[in-house]
């Protein structure tokens, strides 16, 4: 069994061919399982399940990254305080690789970790504890098609003139570019390959000596960690001070600031008060001007007194009189109010009469054309007259030739009866006709045409045949309105002639 430090932990790392499968890692009682296959063909370097969640080491830390047109990678200051090897897993680590011979590191991406321009890989002597303390690097190729739900199998080749000349042990860790690490391979030495079946032949007094040895080891190791415990201890106490420091520097530059801008507002403050007295001398000239004028105007607001008590004397004279005219207008204006209703009542007046005269001339019109109207229906009643005689007789003549022929064609009185025409009482009776009868219709329309003659002029309203001469007039009336001076009639739609004429016999 040898004991080796691995990234700050310890490592007991079974050295027998049967128990060379399985490293375990203990630090402070947290625990990872890191499992390699016996093989070297094989897949390994698989880091099982870690329940590290913090380790010893300050807080306050700060991580530094590589500017990008460095040469060198981004690696942080940061003490191990939490497991991300999980996320790139190293494949077919060899246990040692010959000197003076390029060698090929093979790894693959998981699906947790996205892959970026400034990741690198490099190997490390073990017992380091950051990423500063890097032997040599490459940078990490982008993967062609990486994908975050797939994993990508990646590999790069270190050159022989970089790589350690020592037997040490080593690891290849790989770095993201904020400088944390996302996986790190098995240790793995740089030497010649040898058989492992030698046999070693020692003495006793070589055994008495390793003995020793190992003891005066251990005891340096005690040693050596008491002396790590106490560094740990002023390592403490030293970031204290250091924060203590940082806060005394961060309050020093506070301060320094805030010098800075008082001496930025004082020497504002001095250029405002020299602006300040330029200003005050300016205010005391001016105000010496407007004393000068205070004077000035006080001798003219005497004067101006002066005439305004003559101006306000006058215009108590001139608002005196201004009372006088004001009765005199209200006088003639009631004057002028009644001569105005007296017109008005005037211009009432002949409208009046000038509607009732034009009432009483339509009135006339319409008499004399309603006469004319009773005569022409006499002239018509005295014509259908001579025509319903003409008629009578005719109908008379026309019944004693019908009664002869019927004596002379007696033998054919059946057929006769059968073939003549019933007689239709709208032609009064006659077996062929009345021949008057369409004279008679010309001569109902020419009736009717005279009721229908007998209508409203002015509303067009029809009245009838038995209606009587005063209820036609009547209503005719009722659409005029008579000048009561000259008879004169108008229209009830046309009242504001009527008015007109009222008014201008008020004016005669």
């Amino acid at each position: 069994m040898k004991d080796i430090v691995f990234g700050g932990r310890v490592i007991a790392l079974d050295r027998n061919a049967e128990s060379e499968e399985a490293v375990e890692f203990v630090y402070q009682q947290h625990a990872c399982a890191l499992y390699v296959s016996p093989r070297s063909g094989s897949e390994g370097g698989v880091w099982q399940g870690c329940d590290c969640t913090s380790l010893e080491a300050p807080s306050t830390t700060t991580t530094s990254t590589m500017d990008e047109t460095s040469d060198e990678p981004p690696t942080s200051a940061v003490l191990l305080d939490n497991c991300h090897f999980s996320q790139v897993i190293f494949n077919n680590v060899d246990k040692f690789y010959v000197p003076g011979g390029d060698i090929t590191c093979y790894y693959t991406l998981t699906q947790n970790i996205v892959p970026r321009g400034k990741d690198w890989v490099g190997i490390f002597r073990v017992g380091w504890k950051t990423t500063r303390e890097y032997y040599t690097f490459m940078w990490a190729p982008l993967p062609s098609d990486a994908r975050s739900d797939t994993a990508v199998k990646q590999q790069i080749q270190f050159k022989a003139y970089y790589l350690p000349k020592d037997d040490e042990y080593y690891q290849f860790c790989y770095v993201d570019q904020d400088g944390v690490v996302r996986g790190a391979s098995v240790p793995f030495q740089f030497r010649a390959e040898t058989e492992d079946d030698i046999l070693v032949v020692t003495t006793q007094g070589e055994v008495e000596e390793i003995e020793l040895q190992n003891k005066n080891l251990h005891k340096e190791n005690e040693e050596l960690k008491a002396s790590c415990a106490s560094l740990k201890k002023q390592n403490i106490d030293l970031q204290k001070e250091l924060n203590k420091m940082q806060e005394l520097q961060n309050s020093l530059e506070s301060l320094r600031s805030n010098t800075e801008k008082l001496e930025l507002e004082l020497n504002s403050l001095k250029k405002e008060n020299k602006q300040l007295k330029e200003l005050d001398d300016c205010r005391e000239a001016e105000l010496h001007q407007l004393k000068e004028q205070i004077q000035n105007v006080t001798s003219d607001k005497e004067r101006l007194e002066t005439r305004l008590k003559t101006a306000m004397d006058h215009m108590d004279q001139l608002q005196s009189q201004v009372l006088n005219y004001e009765k005199e207008m209200e006088n003639l204006s009631l004057m002028d109010r009644d001569k105005t209703e007296q017109l008005e009542s005037l211009k009432e007046e002949n409208r009046q009469l000038r509607a009732i005269g034009t009432q009483q001339q339509q009135n006339q019109d319409l008499m004399k054309e309603l006469e004319e109207q009773k005569r022409l229906f006499q002239i018509l009643q005295a014509k259908k007259n001579e025509a319903n005689e003409e008629n009578q007789k005719q109908r008379e003549y026309e019944l004693l030739r019908h009664l002869a022929q019927a004596e002379e064609v007696s033998s054919f009185s059946v057929a006769s009866q059968a073939q003549a025409p019933i007689p239709s009482p709208e032609v009064g009776g006659l077996l062929f006709g009345n021949p008057y009868y369409a004279a008679g219709a010309k001569l109902g329309a020419g009736a009717s045409d005279l009721v229908s003659i007998r209508k409203c002029p002015m509303c067009d309203e029809v009245f009838p045949e038995d209606s009587e001469t005063s209820q036609y007039e009547a209503h005719v009336q009722s659409h005029l309105l008579e000048c009561p001076l000259c008879n004169e009639a108008f229209e009830k739609s046309n009242k504001q002639v009527f008015d007109d004429h009222i008014f201008c016999h008020r004016l005669e």
